[in-house]
């Protein structure tokens, strides 16, 4: 009698146990390195957009820092230009003409934005006459530039004189026109620096 019940509850533990049994496990897709391939290459796409804008945007800061430099420089020498522009002057006269007054008033401006520069004037004659009455003409004209600067507001301290009379002459001949080239007034920065070009000047 024992043994035909206990059969029965043999079976109810072994039943339990296959419903208990796990059910297999999914396993889930296998990984690839597709999507990290694809997101190395947009990674480095990225990064190399990127200095590509940087290079473009250094370069064109170079180009533009470049630019300003060949502008400055081109207006410093406009303006050493000026300064040193000869006048000239009629026979046997030290008056400034009306030309001579244009270029004068250029070369007021230029010292009057750069003070640490100073001038010196050189008086010159055609060869016409002696040496001593050229030496005489060639110094009134040099004072006569001084004076006209010097009215324009430029301290006369930085403007020195100088005679050269017939010595030195820019054209050689007797005709008219060489003549007239060399009854003039030459300048030549004596000291310091152009560092600032006036409005008139800039390009």
């Amino acid at each position: 009698m024992k043994l035909r019940h206990a059969a029965p509850l043999l079976l109810v533990p072994l039943a339990a146990l296959a419903g208990c049994r796990k059910k297999p496990r999914t396993n889930p897709e296998p990984y690839t390195s597709t999507s990290v391939t694809n997101g190395s290459d947009t990674d480095r796409a990225r990064a190399d957009s990127i200095a590509a804008a940087n290079e473009a945007a250094a370069r064109a800061e170079r180009e533009r820092l470049d630019r300003d430099r060949r502008a400055r420089e081109a207006a410093v020498s406009t303006a050493r230009e000026a300064l040193t522009d000869i006048v000239f002057f009629q026979y046997d006269s030290d008056e400034i003409t009306a030309e001579a007054e244009r270029k004068l008033q250029t070369k007021a401006s230029v010292l009057q934005s750069n003070p640490a520069v100073r001038l010196r004037i050189e008086g010159h004659c055609d060869q016409r006459g002696s040496t001593e009455y050229n030496l005489a003409l060639g110094q009134r004209r040099a004072e006569a530039v001084r004076a006209y600067l010097v009215n324009l507001g430029i301290d006369g301290s930085r403007l020195a004189t100088i005679s050269y009379g017939k010595e030195r002459p820019l054209e050689e001949g007797e005709d008219e026109d060489a003549l007239a080239r060399n009854r003039r007034a030459e300048f030549t920065v004596a000291g310091g620096e152009i560092t600032t070009v006036p409005a008139e000047l800039r390009r």
